[in-house]
């Protein structure tokens, strides 16, 4: 109980971090509130490394493998991080949570190219998220927005990388992968800004409460609480209540920006969340509730 209820803040946590990553937008250009974000949140995981490394519970592995999947994992978190952050200037919070959602679904169907097995109940979540998305995104005429098609493009990437944190997960921590993966995707970031963005001393100032929410809150408090509920919680559970980050970023979207969404956009949400469960939960245990005779007193 208690893991579950660590899991949902955590999934409240990375919601309205979309919220954040919008406002921020306000004062800085979006490679740079990357670049920025990203080191910060690096920063903030040195604690939790001081920690398992002085428990002697720090698995380093190789030094040429960790440079490795930190230099891959890195390059793609920056790809898909960027699509989402410039995205941002076209979407909504909420259809930006609801598409980048889509990476849970994302992730089974391309791990078939690694010959991982995917269930039935993955391509039923799928053609569901699909249909949802339709909704969400897809005007009258036909077009996809500019800004939910770069938040399309980035679930991708967001898939790509959790495979890819997934195959070198086993042989260094998590932890300090992630943090070595957050310092590369923050210099590029950074190096891409000063070619091509402007960027006043001052109006990062004038942002540091979003940064501080995207790096320290987003990152440090929220990988943190994954991490200890994970220990006590059942997989399949970890990925349905973390799915309910995109519905904490339409709420925060909705409150806290003014966003509005219309009947279709609410429904699209409503299927797409809808799929990304469905493909979470075998459907044998649909077929095993179905099948058990009700019990009489």
């Amino acid at each position: 109980m208690v893991a579950n209820l660590l899991l949902l803040l955590t999934a409240a946590i990375w919601g309205l971090g979309f919220v954040a990553q919008a406002l921020g937008m306000d004062h800085l250009a979006p490679f740079m509130f990357n670049g920025l974000r990203f080191l910060i949140g690096a920063l903030s995981l040195a604690p939790l490394l001081w920690f398992f490394a002085k428990r002697k519970k720090l698995l380093i592995g190789a030094p040429r493998s960790l440079m490795i999947a930190s230099i891959s994992a890195g390059c793609v978190l920056f790809i898909a991080a960027s699509f989402q952050q410039v995205g941002l200037l076209y979407t909504t919070a909420a259809n930006a949570g609801f598409i980048t959602g889509l990476y849970i679904v994302l992730v089974p169907v391309f791990g078939l190219i690694l010959k991982h097995q995917t269930g039935i109940n993955t391509w039923l979540g799928c053609a569901i998220a699909v249909i949802g998305l339709f909704l969400l995104s897809v005007k009258d005429d036909m077009t996809i927005g500019f800004g939910d098609l770069l938040q399309l493009m980035g679930a991708c990437f967001w898939a790509i990388h959790i495979l890819i944190i997934d195959h070198f997960a086993r042989k260094h921590s998590p932890i300090l992968l992630s943090q070595l993966q957050f310092i590369f995707c923050g210099l590029l970031s950074i190096m891409v800004s000063l070619a091509i963005e402007t960027t006043e001393i001052a109006n990062i100032g004038l942002a540091w409460a979003a940064l501080a929410y995207s790096g320290l809150i987003s990152v440090g408090v929220g990988y943190t609480l994954q991490v200890v509920a994970q220990k006590n919680a059942h997989p399949a559970h970890v990925a349905i209540i973390l799915s309910l980050e995109t519905v904490f970023a339409a709420i925060g979207g909705i409150m806290i920006l003014g966003e509005t969404l219309d009947s279709k956009a609410l429904m699209g949400c409503a299927l797409m969340l809808a799929g990304m469960l469905v493909s979470q939960i075998p459907l044998r245990y649909f077929v095993k509730s179905w099948g058990q005779k009700p019990k009489l007193n």
